[in-house]
């Protein structure tokens, strides 16, 4: 999957480093845009999500999906 900057795409899972009140609001809405890619692990690349209820934060690429 080539998910891209720009790119719409959906939340289809989450790993435990997201505190409790974003996940709540991901679950009510879970489609965000793409706005930039971030190194996570020293060989990794995150994708940083911005939401229209108006935060962002990162998840890799096998958490997303696009829509």
């Amino acid at each position: 999957m080539a998910i891209e900057v720009g790119q719409r795409v959906k939340v289809r899972r989450l790993r435990d480093r997201i505190p409790a009140n974003m996940v709540s609001q991901l679950k009510a809405n879970p489609v965000g845009t793409v706005d930039s890619f971030r190194m996570v692990d020293g060989s990794g690349v995150g994708l940083v999500v911005k939401f229209d209820v108006g935060f962002a934060t990162w998840f890799f690429e096998d958490e997303l999906e696009a829509v």
